[in-house]
């Protein structure tokens, strides 16, 4: 990453939603879904305000930070902060998702968004953190195994999708 610019995560606002929405369609040709479909962006940010704040949650969800990653003025991905697990988490999803947009990779954004993110779980208290990706994302195993993560085994999502189930422990990244 450039020591020029420094990557923050924050909070969405409503000035996010053009680099998102153009993100989203961008990811959504390699087949990620980065944000909810069919809302309103006022739906977007409501959603992401009651998860943060744990109040109000749709089944199935968690107490989760929905981040934007930010370097210099350039939304350049997204980070998914999850403080527990549901039981698809546990076996799919994990505690972290992030994404980098496609003109923003190979710059070790993936890697700071990672560590900014176990830093967050640490302070939660979180002890171990869940960390998947897809089998063929090379990149993805790659940053998560340069943050220590350790693989514990890789399963079928269903549809002959695979992933990679990695641990890291929390508190060497805090």
């Amino acid at each position: 990453m450039s020591a020029r610019c420094t990557l923050i995560l924050r909070p969405l606002t409503a000035a996010d939603e053009v680099p998102m929405r153009r993100m989203q369609a961008e990811l959504a040709a390699e087949g990620f879904d980065l944000l909810p479909e069919g809302h309103t962006w006022a739906e977007v940010m409501g959603r992401a305000e009651r998860e943060a704040s744990g109040v109000d949650l749709e089944p199935g969800r968690v107490r989760a930070d929905f981040l934007v990653a930010e370097v210099g003025r350039d939304v350049v991905g997204r980070a998914s902060v999850r403080y527990a697990l549901t039981d698809w988490l546990h076996h799919y999803g994990g505690h972290i998702g992030y994404a980098v947009a496609p003109a923003h990779r190979l710059k070790g954004y993936a890697g700071e968004m990672l560590r900014q993110s176990l830093q967050r779980l640490a302070a939660a208290g979180v002890d171990r953190a869940l960390v998947t990706c897809d089998e063929g994302n090379v990149g993805s195993a790659r940053v998560i195994e340069g943050a220590g993560g350790v693989l514990e085994n890789v399963v079928d999502v269903g549809g002959g999708l695979m992933r990679r189930r990695y641990w890291i422990d929390v508190f060497t990244h805090a």
